[in-house]
């Protein structure tokens, strides 16, 4: 199944936990500490996916590559 594994899983949890967190930084004042802390949370969600599929948890491509 496209994107069923802990590496994508973990990725789109991570990054929609950066963005909330940055979205509660600008709620109601903005607090830029809290609002970077998100940004960072979000682009490091990408690398964490993209190297827990290379660590081998994402979907095997030999497998899912009929299309």
């Amino acid at each position: 199944m496209h994107g069923s594994s802990p590496a994508a899983w973990t990725g789109v949890l991570l990054c929609l936990l950066g963005i909330t967190v940055g979205g509660i930084g600008l709620i109601p004042e903005p607090n830029w500490i809290v609002f970077y802390i998100g940004v960072g949370i979000t682009l490091a969600s990408g690398l964490i996916g993209w190297g827990m599929a290379a660590a081998g948890f994402g979907v095997d491509r030999a497998e899912h590559s009929h299309h």
